[in-house]
């Protein structure tokens, strides 16, 4: 039987391995099995944190949009209710954007949430 020998392509494998691995501490860093279970844990906080920075942004978006509609008299749940009523289809990213760069146009969709 003819043996194999993968000397570059394992080569290949661990460099790639320790490029990532670059900036753990102490044996995770140098030493190759702890290394690779360094990386498989550290890849799936990646994928969970993806996720939970989405709901993080949405909770930052619903407190601004708080703020700047208490300021003018209303709770935010009735002003949501509001908007659903008044069809006006505007995402909570962009009612945030609006609430902190533009509150003269915020002012306007609140008065015609009000109206409605």
């Amino acid at each position: 039987m003819v043996r194999v020998k993968r000397g570059f392509v394992a080569r290949r494998k661990r460099k790639k391995l320790r490029r990532e691995a670059k900036g753990f501490r102490g044996g995770l860093r140098t030493q190759q099995r702890r290394r690779h279970q360094a990386i498989l844990k550290s890849r799936t906080h990646a994928t969970r944190h993806r996720r939970q920075k989405k709901g993080a942004m949405r909770r930052l978006w619903i407190a601004r949009i708080n703020a700047a509609v208490r300021q003018l008299g209303m709770s935010y749940s009735r002003f949501i209710a509001g908007l659903k009523k008044a069809k006006i289809m505007l995402d909570r990213r962009a009612l945030a954007d609006l609430a902190v760069n533009h509150p003269a146009d915020f002012n306007k969709i609140i008065e015609a949430v009000k109206s409605a």
